[in-house]
């Protein structure tokens, strides 16, 4: 039986995590209405939105994995940005809602009981939620799904809220301080309320195109490393992330006597190796420059042109400055 696709893997995993969100939703609205304490409230805020945004990522995760057609030549992919969009901005509104309940008893307090049971079941929640985030983050990361990944991170910092979260609910616990409730859910909705941001923020990003320097250096390591003599120069490179696929424009400089069946080949050669490293999400369009000698010769190291006017100087390391720059390289 042939292994599943990337997508079909994708789709899995979040139909799961909807599964999970579902449950530990119930698990923390469970632990509130036993207990009735503000800060327990935040982690079952925090779960109506993982439930909620998980449903869209699913959706999401679905159409960002349909096919290019005509309507949409670079596929559905951006849809993971809305989806991640969507997820900071009721993220913030929960953080936020958090924030001013929290503040409103500790003008007016109320009662607190079995904060025991409390305690057990936010552990178990949290526990659960760092396995699943750590997990997702994982896949996000390997598959470049903006959905996937942003899902892992919120649920990383749901758990990250609970182990602070713990702490402070046996603080009230062992010293019957019932303030201290609301002052810990104030401080764990800001920092709710500041995640919720910090996703929005990838988002708008994505949307705009705006440039992934920690990817490009990625790439123009490994072509680095495996430069070829024939490649006399490299520049004007973008990437444009489409959900999970990457989309790589760039100018490439070859011997100008070149025909056309070798030229295509060391756009093949090209195409591969980036291919390898990132895994079969890319689509590459390649702009070819015939090389200008003298002027490309001195930073030429093809050993065996016959057509050299000017001897080799030295070789130009690709960097992220001069790759992304519109223009040939010299020396």
């Amino acid at each position: 039986m042939p292994a599943p696709s990337p997508a079909t893997t994708s789709f899995r995993i979040m139909a799961l995590m909807l599964v999970l969100a579902l449950v530990l939703l119930s698990v923390k609205f469970g632990a509130y209405f036993l207990t009735n304490s503000n800060a327990i409230l935040t982690d079952a805020l925090e779960s109506i939105i993982n439930f909620v945004t998980g449903g869209f990522a699913l959706y999401s995760v679905y159409l960002a994995a349909k096919p290019k057609d005509q309507d949409h030549p670079y596929g559905h992919g951006k849809i993971e940005y809305i989806s991640s969009g969507l997820e900071g901005s009721l993220i913030t509104i929960a953080g936020v809602i958090i924030i001013v309940k929290s503040v409103y008893n500790l003008l007016y307090p109320h009662p607190i009981q079995k904060m025991d049971v409390g305690i057990i079941l936010t552990a178990i929640a949290g526990f659960v939620n760092y396995l699943a985030g750590r997990y997702l983050v994982k896949r996000g990361t390997e598959q470049h799904s903006l959905t996937i990944l942003a899902n892992g991170k919120h649920l990383l910092s749901d758990a990250y809220s609970s182990l602070g979260l713990l702490m402070g609910l046996a603080c009230i616990y062992f010293t019957q301080i019932l303030w201290f409730d609301s002052v810990i859910a104030i401080i764990f909705g800001s920092f709710i309320t500041y995640t919720g941001y910090g996703i929005v923020r990838n988002s708008i990003s994505g949307v705009m195109d705006e440039a992934d320097h920690q990817l490009l250096e990625r790439i123009i390591t490994v072509l680095n490393q495996n430069r070829r003599e024939n490649w006399i120069d490299l520049h004007n490179m973008r990437v444009i992330k489409y959900g999970s696929q990457l989309h790589i424009d760039c100018h490439l400089t070859l011997p100008w006597y070149f025909n056309l069946q070798e030229s295509h080949k060391e756009v093949e050669i090209l195409q591969d190796m980036i291919s390898e490293e990132m895994g079969n999400i890319v689509e590459l369009f390649v702009h070819l420059d015939p090389c200008l000698p003298p002027h490309s010769c001195r930073l030429c190291t093809k050993s065996d042109c016959m057509v050299r006017e000017h001897a080799f100087v030295g070789r130009v390391e690709w960097t992220l400055d001069n790759v992304i720059e519109n223009q040939k390289h010299s020396l």
